[in-house]
């Protein structure tokens, strides 16, 4: 199934961080705070302005980026987990 965000809305999957296990102790997933990044894999249209126009988004598909911790609406689809935001929650874009 695919999904189509509409206007400034984002489609994000987060990436996992490695987890290094230090001093032999390991932190259940429940203790584990979720990461805050991720890969976007859908965007919409642009966002509406006032006057009618749409002016396109600075985020693109498959850059690495940067969000708050409580940002989006999570979604699920096909067994996946993902995120739905505006792109005015993203707080950057990862580069390099």
């Amino acid at each position: 199934m695919k999904i189509r965000p509409l206007y400034d809305r984002i489609v994000v999957q987060r990436i996992e961080e490695k987890e290094a296990v230090r001093g032999g102790i390991i932190i259940p997933d429940s203790a584990k705070e979720k990461p805050q990044e991720g890969k976007v894999l859908a965007v919409g249209k642009g966002k509406l302005l006032e006057d009618g126009k749409v002016m396109p988004l600075d985020v693109q598909v498959g850059q690495r980026i940067l969000f708050g911790k409580y940002s989006g609406n999570d979604i699920k689809l096909d067994g996946e987990e993902y995120l739905l935001m505006r792109e005015d929650e993203v707080l950057g874009i990862l580069e390099g």
